[in-house]
């Protein structure tokens, strides 16, 4: 009997970030795990970045392969943005109607902080099996909007982030810190000037506290690309710039780097978890302002909101009950083995909750709508999740650098 197939679907090194704790899992109960990143979709990882999301390889594949490896498997992690989650469980469906076969588990989530699009980034996941979801306040809201469309809730599993533990380590920071880091992000603040503004704030705080190392981490390398890009990256930005010896910039992974740090700053990184867990201080910057544009907005109730002149003055938050409830507790397991525990669950059953969801009213007129969209007609009688054929039909996608060429295919919408 051959070992059960797990599949690990990215396109970018936060998503291989999600991934990684799942393959550990998954690999100690004995999955044959393997990565792979559509070649023809827009995607970007480099070997760097697959080393520090503590991977050895990630094989690229076209599209339509990665489909049918996945009906192939036993279960698929889909790291992918909302839509393509939804897209590759539109084409799966196809690929199923025609073979007859019960498929793999269907495994979505989030990578970080949910900022924005929370309900249409739900729907785009809705049609998997196990919705691993990061937060008490999004697996409410979730099922909210799932009962309310007739899609139920049955998917949804609150797991937290996998690569936070089940519950944050007592505080073990220094007061004062003696390491400060920076956790920068690709586009908060999205305005060069906002960007300088911050780096000249934490240049002026090493410069006020020449006892304290300040590291500034920046989202990725030069010339590398995250989901996310980055326009202005802080090496440009501070081109010339003179800075004190207990500055610098960084590019070490951020959980190595956590080790020894005692405060993290940022604005709105999912990186803040990571250090809340870790036991550490966390101040999150709202000089700017607090907006949607920042993300910082999702963070009220946290406790941990600071302008730079209380972070200068050591005046630093704790987190609040309510959001240490809603990232951390409320589970008994660490976010990997829940969600492993419900693979396995469902294999043994033979169940898929996300059939269901397929054949729903609100999915099936999304995808014959997408359909007929992506036809350029009206909508076609028949299997609503049929691939609509793309005679003559041109896409353009980004393929590396500023190559780009026309792929004729009936890739869905």
């Amino acid at each position: 009997m051959r070992p059960p197939r797990a599949l690990l679907i990215a396109a970018y090194d936060s998503q291989l970030k999600w991934c990684s704790p799942l393959r550990t899992e998954l690999a100690e109960r004995g999955f044959v795990c393997e990565a792979v990143a559509p070649s023809d979709l827009k995607s970007a990882l480099s070997q760097s970045q697959i080393a520090d999301a503590g991977f050895d390889r990630v094989d690229l594949r076209p599209w339509d392969r990665i489909v049918t490896d996945a009906a192939a498997s036993d279960v698929v992690v889909v790291a992918l943005a909302g839509p393509i989650v939804q897209r590759l469980c539109h084409d799966l469906a196809a690929h199923l109607e025609e073979t007859s076969e019960v498929g793999p588990v269907l495994v979505s989530g989030w990578v970080g902080i949910i900022i924005e699009k929370i309900t249409a980034g739900y729907l785009d996941r809705a049609c998997t099996d196990v919705v691993a979801v990061n937060s008490g306040a999004d697996l409410a809201h979730f099922a909210e909007v799932g009962e309310a469309i007739g899609i139920g809730s049955d998917n949804l599993v609150l797991t937290g982030l996998p690569f936070l533990s089940r519950q944050p380590a007592s505080p073990r920071a220094q007061r004062p810190p003696r390491t400060v880091l920076w956790a920068d992000q690709p586009t908060v603040p999205a305005a060069p000037r906002e960007r300088r503004h911050v780096y000249d704030r934490l240049i002026a705080y090493a410069q006020d506290h020449p006892d304290r190392t300040v590291l500034l981490k920046p989202r990725h390398r030069p010339g590398e690309d995250t989901f996310h890009r980055m326009k202005h990256h802080p090496e440009d930005v501070l081109q010339g710039v003179p800075t004190p010896d207990n500055f610098a910039i960084v590019y070490d992974p951020i959980t190595q780097l956590l080790e020894d740090t005692d405060l993290l700053l940022t604005v709105s990184s999912t990186a803040c978890l990571e250090a809340l867990d870790r036991g550490l201080d966390v101040a999150l910057v709202a000089d700017l302002g607090i907006h949607e544009r920042y993300g910082n907005h999702v963070f009220l109730d946290s406790g941990l909101l600071r302008t730079f002149e209380q972070v200068d003055a050591d005046d630093i938050g704790t987190m609040s009950d309510s959001f240490r409830h809603s990232y951390f507790e409320g589970r008994d397991r660490p976010p990997a083995q829940v969600v492993a525990d419900r693979v396995e669950k469902l294999l043994a059953s033979g169940e898929r909750p996300s059939r269901a969801v397929w054949e729903t009213s609100y999915v099936r007129g999304v995808w014959a709508a997408r359909d007929a969209v992506a036809a350029g007609g009206p909508t076609r009688r028949g299997p609503l999740w049929r691939r609509v054929p793309a005679a003559g039909r041109r896409r353009v996608v980004r393929v590396s650098g500023d190559a780009r060429r026309i792929v004729r295919r009936a890739l869905p919408l």
